[in-house]
């Protein structure tokens, strides 16, 4: 009983306003969706699109240089919007740098487990990043993209043809087609 009108207590005030939001994490095991739409309040992001999912373990270094699109998804992966070596070569070298720039992900991108994308790179729509790659580039739109750095291994086009036929062919098809 305490701890659900502490989960509510706790979930009420970080969405609404933003606070308490580790323990939010914490103790109220937000969904992906749930998590998002937080993110999509208080994240400080440049801008959220409708209908993503974040899981709480995704990390994002600098949210005001990320624009998400619409139906993007994100397992636990990372976004990296700076350079992190800059310290070090400010005080090396004696001089004034910075390197920082956009992360741009369109719409309909899936970003897979532990997956990293850099700055200063654009995913294109309907794209797909592989768990573990780590992409410096570009993404075309409808690529798949996967490896270190990463490159593009299909076409989200052709997966989804080959998905349609390998669903058809199980037993229960009849199911997943009156969803």
């Amino acid at each position: 009983m305490l701890k659900s009108i502490l989960q509510r207590f706790l979930r009420h005030q970080a969405m609404r306003y933003g606070k308490f939001s580790n323990l939010y994490i914490r103790f109220c095991n937000p969904g992906s969706q749930e998590y998002a739409e937080f993110l999509r309040r208080h994240g400080n992001f440049y801008a959220i699109g409708e209908n993503c999912t974040i899981l709480p373990e995704t990390m994002f270094t600098d949210p005001a240089y990320v624009r998400i699109g619409n139906n993007v998804h994100f397992s636990s992966c990372t976004v990296i919007g700076h350079d992190g070596s800059i310290a070090m070569l400010n005080r090396a070298y004696n001089v004034r740098l910075d390197a920082v720039g956009k992360v741009d992900i369109r719409d309909n991108v899936f970003i897979g487990y532990r997956a990293i994308v850099l700055r200063n790179v654009t995913i294109g729509p309907n794209a797909i990043v592989g768990a573990g790659a780590v992409v410096t580039k570009d993404v075309a739109e409808g690529d798949i993209v996967a490896g270190v750095p990463a490159r593009p291994i299909g076409r989200v086009s052709d997966l989804v043809k080959k998905l349609q036929a390998e669903t058809q062919s199980w037993p229960w098809a009849d199911l997943i087609n009156n969803r």
